[in-house]
């Protein structure tokens, strides 16, 4: 278990056998500001570590870059204006200057209401181009990814308060495995992995550890991957998405079994 991820305390533990002091460990949360430029661009909850990371995954996902040679620069900020700020605040310097008022704007959308939700899905829709991939992938292939999952979350075990992303490749192997208290930044970590190392994304399957949401299969697309995984249910949006954008949306992978709600035709 990573330090950063876990805080130990002391809590009182109450059972039919009474009441005693015990320690145990919940997971770490801090923000992280992402400054575009020198601009403040958005701050997210996040649980510390591999922040570059989820930097990358989080512009790549929000379609500020497509690419890493569109980043000139990222790192912490060295210079911060209290002590509780330090280390988290990571600067981006890109390349080319971009609209931060529009990506803003999307950024607001995206989090608030549900109307503005069903207005984000329709934007999509109307500028993302399909996911294309051969991926064909045996069905206990995609039955093993979850207990190859669980098995890659330590702190999840220690805290149980910690969501889960990974990336597997066409055999079944978990190639990247990252743990967030945000179920979307764990997703953005493992997809700034993959940018970062210049892995090729269209033949690789994500796999989250909860609910798979119509952001989740917006950050798929954006990152081209073709499959979408998880052990909890689908929303309808997700679903929606999946289907008019081409990915392979798989829900309730348990015990070998699961449920294919988009273009099941990659699962064998």
């Amino acid at each position: 278990m990573n330090d950063d991820q876990a805080r130990a305390l002391e809590l009182i533990h109450l059972d039919a056998e009474g009441r005693a002091s015990r320690e145990d460990f919940v997971a770490h949360e801090e923000p992280l500001e992402l400054q575009l430029d020198g601009q403040s661009f958005a701050v997210v909850m996040r649980t510390p570590g591999h922040d570059e990371e989820l930097g990358l995954g989080f512009l790549l996902t929000e379609g500020v870059i497509a690419r890493l040679d569109d980043v000139a620069s990222l790192r912490h900020c060295t210079v911060v204006p209290t002590p509780e700020a330090e280390d988290n605040v990571l600067q981006v310097r890109l390349h080319a200057p971009v609209d931060l008022a529009r990506f803003r704007r999307n950024l607001f959308a995206s989090s608030s209401c549900g109307v503005c939700g069903k207005a984000t899905l329709e934007n999509a829709l109307r500028t993302a181009s399909p996911v294309r991939s051969d991926l064909a992938l045996p069905r206990q292939v995609v039955a093993a990814m979850p207990e190859r999952l669980r098995a890659l979350q330590p702190t999840f075990v220690a805290t149980g308060g910690l969501h889960a992303a990974a990336l597997f490749d066409a055999q079944g192997e978990a190639l990247v495995v990252r743990e967030d208290v945000g179920r979307h930044n764990a997703v953005d970590k493992v997809l700034g992995w993959a940018l970062r190392e210049g892995r090729p994304t269209h033949e690789l399957t994500l796999m989250v550890s909860g609910r798979l949401s119509f952001e989740l299969v917006q950050k798929a697309v954006a990152a081209r991957v073709p499959v979408l995984a998880g052990i909890s249910a689908p929303t309808s949006l997700a679903v929606r998405m999946a289907e008019a954008l081409g990915v392979t949306l798989v829900g309730f992978v348990r015990e070998g079994s699961m449920n294919l709600y988009a273009h099941g035709e990659r699962v064998r």
